[in-house]
């Protein structure tokens, strides 16, 4: 608890830190607008868009995105990673094509996604699907291959069929390094939400950048970057949050 309490008090810190900063970035060095609104300008850019309703509307579209790549990747990845532990051979057929999918340059090929599934939302979550699978996939493999062997012979004596033994032993147990992959398929989703609001769709915070870069409104530009990094770090405390409660029985402290 204290040891929270101090994360917590030097991230405020820091925080306070980088805003005084930028106010006297803004300020008494007067850095022109168009390069580094000041807090003020950027708070009053996204209140406004908020008091509309328009910052709703996009922020909710990137959270389903995201939401929806990250379970489907997810599910997949443990779903994938659980059958290859459980069969060799599959995961010599796999290994090769799965290698050169994982090294393929996922940020490269948006632009075929939206050729072959649209500019709807269904190009977006593949592509965030594509981002999150694999890390998500060697965390569970990790955690299924590091699994101790007593605990099978366990399973056995308890006559645990192949559902019981997954839900009661292997999966609680590959929950620590299934989390490691989580946290970093939660950022890779965020990333590939943008940038698929980027390149295509009238709506979500890749799109807001769009669209105040191109129309020079640097305030609103810095509020929907400031943001979709705040969105990341929500993420990331959300998944901490229920990674204690789901490993209470390891004792993981955050």
């Amino acid at each position: 608890m204290v040891k929270r309490l101090i994360a917590w008090i030097d991230y405020s810190l820091a925080l306070v830190a980088l805003l005084v900063a930028w106010w006297f970035a803004t300020g008494p060095m007067a850095m022109p607008t168009y390069l580094l609104p000041s807090p003020l300008r950027t708070w009053n850019a996204l209140a406004g868009i908020a008091v509309t309703g328009e910052l709703w509307l996009h922020l909710g579209f990137t959270l389903q995105n995201i939401i929806l790549g990250l379970v489907l990747g997810s599910v997949a990845g443990i779903a994938l990673a659980y059958v290859m532990t459980r069969f060799q051979k599959l995961a010599v057929w796999l290994d090769g094509p799965l290698v050169i999918l994982q090294t393929a340059p996922k940020i490269a090929l948006a632009p075929l996604f939206v050729v072959w599934f649209g500019f709807g939302v269904l190009s977006k979550v593949i592509l965030i699907f594509s981002l999150v699978f694999f890390p998500v996939f060697i965390g569970a493999c990790a955690g299924f291959r590091a699994l101790d062997p007593k605990m099978k012979d366990l399973a056995k004596l308890l006559g645990l069929g192949n559902l019981q033994r997954f839900r009661q032993i292997e999966l609680p147990a590959a929950m620590p390094e299934i989390f490691v992959g989580l946290k970093i398929g939660a950022v890779q989703a965020l990333v590939g939400a943008v940038l698929a609001e980027w390149m295509s769709g009238k709506l979500g915070l890749g799109y807001l950048m769009t669209y105040a870069g191109a129309t020079y409104k640097t305030p609103l530009l810095f509020a929907a970057v400031l943001l979709t990094t705040f969105l990341g770090q929500l993420m990331h405390v959300a998944l901490s949050i229920l990674e204690n409660r789901l490993l209470y029985w390891k004792g993981v402290k955050k």
